[in-house]
């Protein structure tokens, strides 16, 4: 009966996207993510999950096929122990493909009773039946990592989140009335239609100071994000590193000149958008 349940997933599973999209290529360790990488999983995931697998089931043959070298196949079945967050729920039971890689020594981890998190996607009409949302969606679970991805769900559900940016709008260059006094905005495009502007203020004697306001107005509140935060996420992940010619194309050369030197000011201050696995 076992055996007849699991080809019945695998035929539904297989039926719709290529194997590849199906499956994790690995189970990762906590250390390895960086916050870019746990924001992309989260909004790329109906839902994360902390799941302990009940069973371990190892497919051979044609029910393997697509499987990457280096690892094995498994259908695994797992007991829900937390919904952390996402845009679709879980029931207590799931189950789900995964490639997991071997080791050294040609051997597969111990599955059964592991407890992991998961980023799943949640196919409509199929109870219980779950998807890995990304190549690297599947993780050991500890509590570092558990509390690190409760804080991005967090960040990402809250009703002040930061809209996502779609483009570089319009930049304006305003010279103030002392040599090497001026102040440049550069207008961003959201998702939403919500306003984001990034402001440079240049003053004689002192280094740049840039801003990111989320609002129509630039107030003296207005401060670099931190670091890793949601905030810093969709400008140091989204913006190009140059101020694109679009934005510049009211302004005077020399304006569009400086506009361009307060833009490198910005992303110079952002950090790089360090990801450590790809987004496909």
């Amino acid at each position: 009966m076992r055996r007849t349940l699991v080809a019945m997933f695998i035929l539904t599973a297989f039926s719709a996207t290529p194997v590849v999209a199906q499956s994790s290529s690995r189970i990762v360790e906590n250390p390895e993510f960086t916050y870019a990488d746990l924001v992309t999983l989260a909004e790329r995931s109906d839902a994360v999950a902390d799941v302990e697998v009940t069973s371990a089931i190892r497919l051979k043959g044609e029910d393997a096929a697509g499987a990457p070298a280096g690892t094995r196949r498994y259908y695994l079945e797992g007991r829900l122990l937390a919904l952390l967050g996402g845009k679709k729920g879980l029931p207590g039971e799931i189950s789900w493909l995964a490639d997991i890689p071997m080791d050294s020594a040609n051997r597969s981890p111990k599955l059964k009773k592991a407890r992991l998190l998961l980023f799943a996607d949640v196919p409509s009409g199929q109870s219980g039946e779950v998807r890995i949302a990304a190549p690297y969606g599947q993780l050991w679970w500890s509590p570092q990592m558990e509390s690190r991805a409760r804080g991005v769900l967090r960040d990402l559900s809250a009703s002040d989140a930061p809209p996502i940016i779609t483009r570089v709008g319009d930049a304006f260059y305003v010279p103030g009335s002392l040599p090497g006094e001026s102040e440049t905005q550069i207008f961003l495009r959201t998702k939403d239609g919500r306003p984001v502007s990034l402001s440079v203020l240049r003053r004689p004697g002192e280094s740049p100071r840039w801003a990111v306001a989320l609002g129509e107005m630039v107030d003296e509140s207005a401060a670099p994000p931190e670091p890793d935060s949601l905030l810093w996420y969709r400008l140091a992940c989204t913006l190009p590193p140059e101020l694109p010619d679009s934005s510049t194309t009211d302004l005077a050369p020399e304006a569009a000149d400086a506009a361009r030197a307060d833009y490198r000011v910005v992303i110079e201050g952002l950090k790089p958008c360090a990801r450590n696995f790809p987004l496909e």
